[in-house]
């Protein structure tokens, strides 16, 4: 899908000179760019989420067995 993105000079002279050093299209560059930026994204949101019940007081199985008997 193309869109459009407006990028200042020197940034797009900063992404054709590495484009050209690697031997690949600007959009490529930017398609790289992108899914990277979304790969941390990805990361940072498991972070975030891991270890969120440590802080907790309560046997993660005796909290499994309360909440089941509340069924």
């Amino acid at each position: 899908m193309r869109i459009l993105v407006d990028i200042v000079e020197s940034e797009l002279k900063a992404l054709d000179k590495i484009a050209k050093s690697e031997k690949v299209s600007r959009a490529s560059l930017i398609r790289k760019a992108v899914n990277d930026f979304l790969d941390r994204h990805d990361r940072t949101k498991e972070a975030e989420a891991f270890g969120l019940w440590g802080n907790r007081k309560i046997d993660g199985l005796e909290y499994q067995d309360k909440v089941r008997n509340e069924w």
